[in-house]
């Protein structure tokens, strides 16, 4: 009886929003391909962790003051007196250092297997659109404890928009809110950090989704598992229904519902993830000063400097590249030059074979250098500035930037190995 009631409350909901069918065709049975490696864990972890800086950041407003006056004070509250406070920040802030360990990796798996190369450079600007705006999300959010180096922080980060030309002082004045940094670039970075970013976010992260279902999941062969209706002998296809958006145009091969074959598997990554978040949280919340910095637990004094004035490691890459190059709007256009070469991938790379497994080896000796620049700047962008540093900064510069030019060079006529047709081959 109440199976038949759920049934006819469903069907009744059915004709009016079309949940079923959006439930069969996003997730029940989406067509992803069998051979998804540990690589494939970060795009649900990733959800997992959006979810977590949400959820805990609604609660953290309750007890937050935006104010120049106490908004230090409200964290210690919350900290010290609200009932498991203590846990819900360091969910917080652990979780923003965790979101972009999940988002390097998902973009490095992204690098590593093409997924940013026809038909998916919609896909990848989404994506690094999503990188953007968290990037944004995570600067106005590290304003808000009131820290002496939250304040230093933002003070060298606005500071850089005055470099721009003509409008650079009044572009800098505008964001501020005032002539220095006060309560009023709190309370707007406030209302950015808990309204607008997340909105932007989420409609984003939606459009990822939808942009990924209507190519299809990459996979670490670069094989598309899809082939037209009837090319396909009867007894290759898969014994699974899939959605009829697919079913209908295409005989699927290679490939299972995501659900529950890669909604179980999901699970399994995200008990290992919140193993080590865990961990983490409960032992090493600060990160040994990467994640929360000693200067950050006295308040904002601008009349006191930190000795060494860094940014979280998570902006270390750009940070060293700002850093490194003399002059400061030179610098600047360095620093966002760095993130724009990120969305103009799909056009750097000309080539036509998507997974590294069957690229050149000097596209893969390309690639581990790019990845080994990037550490060594995220490395160096926490560390004071000398000499040396700053001369490992600019080769590592050098070799974040080559990555790019000798990619759209090599790509075009680069010596592939044969990819096979399908997964199983």
């Amino acid at each position: 009886m109440l199976m038949k009631l759920a049934t006819d409350f469903m069907g009744w909901i059915d004709k009016r929003l079309p949940v079923t069918d959006a439930w069969n065709k996003h997730l029940a049975q989406y067509p992803a391909p069998k051979n998804f490696n540990f690589w494939y864990f970060f795009g649900s972890l990733a959800m997992l962790v959006l979810v977590n800086q949400i959820v805990t950041g609604i609660w953290l407003t309750m007890n937050y003051e935006p104010s120049g006056a106490g908004a230090f004070a409200s964290v210690e509250y919350i900290m010290r007196d609200v009932d498991f406070g203590w846990l819900l920040r360091y969910m917080h802030s652990t979780g923003a250092s965790a979101f972009f360990v999940v988002v390097y990796m998902h973009m490095m798996r992204g690098l590593m297997y093409g997924s940013y190369q026809k038909p998916r450079e919609l896909l990848w600007i989404f994506g690094m659109l999503i990188f953007l705006v968290l990037m944004a999300e995570a600067f106005m959010g590290y304003l808000l404890p009131w820290g002496n180096m939250s304040y230093w922080g933002a003070q060298v980060i606005i500071s850089l928009f005055g470099a721009v030309p003509i409008i650079g002082d009044d572009l800098t004045l505008w964001i501020r809110g005032d002539y220095v940094i006060s309560g009023a670039t709190l309370n707007r970075f406030f209302a950015l950090h808990v309204i607008a970013m997340p909105l932007v976010l989420v409609v984003l992260v939606f459009l990822h989704i939808l942009a990924l279902h209507e190519v299809g999941s990459n996979n670490p062969e670069g094989v598309d598992i899809k082939k037209p209706k009837g090319s396909v002998k009867p007894e290759e296809l898969s014994k699974f229904t899939f959605h009829k958006q697919y079913s209908d145009k295409y005989d699927i091969v290679d490939a299972v519902p995501f659900h529950p074959y890669y909604s179980v598997k999901d699970i399994m990554g995200v008990a290992g993830f919140l193993f080590l978040f865990c961990w983490v949280m409960f032992f090493a919340p600060e990160g040994g000063g990467y994640f929360m910095e000693a200067p950050n637990f006295t308040p904002a004094n601008g009349l006191k400097t930190p000795e060494h004035i860094a940014p979280v490691w998570y902006f270390g890459p750009f940070y060293t590249i700002l850093r490194v190059v003399p002059d400061k709007l030179l610098g600047a256009v360095a620093m966002f030059g760095a993130i724009v070469m990120l969305f103009a991938l799909p056009w750097f790379d000309r080539g036509v074979v998507k997974s590294v497994r069957y690229r050149s080896k000097l596209h893969l000796v390309n690639l581990i250098q790019f990845a080994i620049c990037f550490v060594v700047l995220g490395a160096l962008g926490t560390m004071p500035a000398t000499p040396t540093a700053n001369l490992i900064g600019v080769i590592a510069s050098f070799g974040y930037f080559g990555f790019f030019i000798a990619l759209w060079f090599y790509s075009k006529n680069e010596n592939t190995k044969p990819v096979p047709e399908r997964i199983a081959d």
